[in-house]
């Protein structure tokens, strides 16, 4: 039998104590990190490479925002939300938002509304048209006959400057120049996106002018509260804070009615799934292919701000209040949706399977005395925030 010298056995035990060490702190750091640092499966999809790119010879980049409830990233292409995390009720990280996996795929697909920021004038302008002191302009129909968020190269195809002063805030930044895509005035615009420490994703907009024009900035985030690739949105259960809606033409573009919900597939005051009554006969569901309507908010406040929708996932049981500085919401249910673009997690962007409340002034307000302005003058400031907050059940 070999013997073992005592010096030996010393360099056994030192080297135990050693690796004894380093898996306790291997633990440790473990702990401190699994609230808000430990990488998610979609976090390791999403490739840093895949987005660092120059468009019109400007710099394009991923930007990761976190706190200790949430984790979003966002790109200064479209000033967009890419992937939006949150808790799910067994405190998995779900992503609720939907988006591509690369820039590319932003810039080659036909659908380049997901997560963006959308301007001048969000929604729909009747025949691309609108008068303004007396001078009439002509904005590029790129929905059919009608004007859609901003014509034909909207917000969403700009690289915006970004601007990262700490991990919960992003700072993005454009001058839209005068009669860009028909609209008047050298507009200068600032959005900022934050995560709260209530579970908020908050965005706020402002914007100067130096010549009269028309604003109305928004998101346009498509969610599905199970996670992106979970299905169909039809068994989410929404209330909207509104009383009224926009009623709309075979365009979509508003008639200038504001009609009561009460006694329609429209009423979501109290909570109904967003599926449960989509399939009835009614005029306005034909014309939109579903919901894809403009909500009057009734003024139910909170913090200052109007309560504009509660959402809840079905599966994730995860929960989304949207609060808002602006009179409208439009909600949009995926109805054109149609399995053509594969999604960051690799799933199709099937029919109805994503909606978007979208927080706005009403549609085709600078044809509609009654709706409220959006005109912007020079010395004025436009400025408005949304936020969207999450919770579980």
């Amino acid at each position: 039998m070999k013997r073992i010298k005592c010096s030996q056995i010393l360099v056994v035990l030192a080297l135990m104590a050693m690796s004894a060490c380093r898996d306790v702190n291997k633990k440790a750091i473990i702990s401190e990190t699994a609230g808000t640092n430990m990488q998610t499966p979609m976090e390791s999809t999403l490739q840093q490479t895949n987005f660092d790119t120059i468009i019109d010879g400007r710099a394009v980049k991923l930007y990761w925002l976190e706190n200790k409830d949430l984790k979003m990233a966002i790109t200064n292409y479209g000033g967009r939300i890419v992937a939006l995390l949150t808790p799910d009720q067994d405190g998995n990280y779900v992503d609720v938002s939907i988006g591509y996996s690369s820039i590319k795929d932003y810039v080659d697909s036909d659908e380049t509304y997901f997560g963006a920021t959308i301007g001048r004038v969000g929604n729909r302008i009747a025949k691309g048209k609108f008068s303004l002191d007396g001078t009439e302009y002509s904005v590029v129909p790129n929905n059919n006959e009608n004007a859609l968020h901003g014509g034909e190269n909207g917000f969403q195809d700009k690289v915006w400057d970004a601007e990262q002063p700490d991990t919960k805030t992003l700072i993005l930044r454009y001058t839209s120049p005068d009669m860009e895509e028909g609209f008047p005035g050298n507009l200068t615009v600032k959005v900022t996106y934050s995560l709260t420490d209530n579970r908020a994703v908050r965005m706020e907009y402002e914007a100067t002018t130096d010549k009269a024009t028309v604003v109305n900035l928004t998101n346009h985030t498509y969610f599905n509260l199970n996670g992106e690739g979970s299905g169909s949105i039809l068994n989410h259960s929404l209330q909207l804070y509104a009383d009224q809606f926009t009623p709309v033409d075979q365009g979509l573009i508003p008639t200038g009615e504001l009609k009561n919900v009460k006694g329609t597939p429209f009423d979501f005051k109290d909570f109904n799934t967003i599926g449960s009554r989509i399939d009835e006969e009614d005029r306005q569901l034909a014309f939109g292919g579903g919901y894809d309507h403009n909500f009057v908010l009734n003024g139910t406040k909170s913090n200052g701000m109007n309560h504009a929708a509660t959402v809840v996932g079905d599966l994730s049981g995860i929960v989304m209040d949207v609060y808002t500085q602006e009179p409208g919401i439009q909600f949009y249910c995926g109805n054109f949706m149609a399995s053509e673009n594969t999604l960051k997690s690799g799933a199709k962007d099937d029919y109805r399977t994503a909606f978007c409340l979208e927080t706005q002034h009403f549609p085709d307000s600078p044809n509609q005395q009654d709706f409220p302005s959006i005109t912007l003058r020079p010395g004025e400031v436009y400025h408005t925030a949304s936020e969207y907050k999450f919770s579980f059940r």
